[in-house]
């Protein structure tokens, strides 16, 4: 990787920003704060983060009015210099990107190198690397590109402007639409897990669907969504899927969701519009998830979710609730010594009238 250096003034003129300190402070590089350097310059978008900063050797710090109006004087006395600005992580983004600025794909065309059925079609300005396969009758708009490895079965029809990952497969008669991103590695319309038990063997069910996925969507490396078992399996407009996740047969997903890494979802669920379930969450076959709701991570769907809702734990109850339950969990010990106390007390009065002191069943409980 190759070095430059700049000054700092030249970084606050690249991102519209002011200077405390030396504006020919010379820069060679960008980092966070758990690994900046001597010579680099860091960033700071919180006043927590300001105590880090002074036990490190950066040179210089990106932040806000807000956190700047709180620098501490021991830090411009330890000479760290600062470019404030209004968006600081807009602002480091660019500062990354000046030092290490990100490669390029060259426009290929068609590899030669690439394994394509004489029925495929594509539009203009496509790019299709070595060892990508395309099937039968497959449609390709303009501008997409298919990623080295990337296997393009029978039927597919791919809009404009999308990118299929290295090593991503999709099966039969799946439509990705315009401008979406499907990662390395993930498996697009393969079959969906449905048996029927008949003379003592699992048979698998039909699976005669396919995979229909919007526009502007990104689904993340290794995840998989499996066709429907006769009509689709949908991911609507907009929608963000991470690494990892499971979306079984039948599936439909809305739009503008953001589903998070390691998520299951059984077959025939359904979810509203800009839905957000939190990672590890797992949601059973058949329920709705509505509009605007939001999953935590880790939450164990049962039954289906009002729209708006905020679901947590397992099974997945409201927020509320959910806190109520926790904190009752977390008194649980005290209470224990509290009943010992109790039944202590009981038995010493009934030593006193002169009563019966059995107390198995409150040792029991206890």
């Amino acid at each position: 990787m190759h070095t430059r250096s700049t000054t700092l003034e030249q970084l606050a003129d690249l991102v519209g920003g002011h200077i405390q300190g030396d504006p020919q402070l010379t820069i060679h590089g960008a980092a966070v704060l758990g690994e900046v350097t001597e010579g680099e310059i860091t960033l700071a978008d919180h006043l927590d983060r300001l105590k880090e900063l002074s036990s490190t050797s950066a040179a210089a710090v990106v932040m806000s009015t807000k956190v700047a109006a709180d620098f501490p004087a021991d830090l411009t006395a330890n000479q760290i210099a600062a470019i404030v600005v209004a968006d600081v992580h807009a602002a480091f983004a660019t500062i990354v990107q000046y030092f290490r600025p990100q490669r390029e794909r060259a426009e290929i065309g068609i590899s030669p190198r690439a394994i394509i059925s004489p029925s495929a079609r594509w539009g203009q300005n496509v790019n299709i690397h070595p060892g990508a396969t395309i099937g039968d009758d497959c449609l390709i708009g303009d501008n997409t590109t298919i990623l080295p490895g990337a296997q393009i079965l029978a039927g597919c029809e791919i809009g404009r402007n999308v990118t299929i990952g290295p090593g991503a497969v999709l099966y039969e008669n799946t439509i990705v639409g315009d401008r979406s991103m499907i990662h390395g590695n993930a498996t697009i319309g393969a079959n969906g897990f449905g048996y029927s038990h008949v003379n003592g063997k699992h048979v698998l069910s039909a699976q005669l669907g396919y995979v229909r996925i919007g526009s502007d969507v990104e689904i993340g490396a290794c995840t998989t969504i499996d066709r429907g078992t006769y009509g689709p399996t949908t991911i609507g407009d907009g929608t963000k899927i991470d690494n990892q996740v499971q979306i079984a047969h039948n599936c439909r997903i809305g739009k503008h969701n953001l589903i998070c890494a390691q998520v299951g979802i059984a077959g025939s669920s359904s979810t509203g519009d800009y839905v957000v379930i939190g990672g590890q969450a797992g949601l059973r076959d058949h329920v709705h998830i509505g509009t605007g709701a939001r999953l935590s991570a880790m939450a164990g769907i049962v039954n289906d979710v009002p729209d708006g809702s905020i679901m947590m734990g397992i099974p997945a109850t409201p927020e509320r609730d959910q806190k109520l339950k926790q904190a009752a969990l977390a008194k649980l010990p005290e209470m224990r010594h509290e009943f010992k106390d109790l039944r202590r007390a009981v038995t010493n009065l009934q030593k006193a009238a002169g009563g019966p002191t059995d107390t198995r069943g409150t040792e029991q409980a206890a």
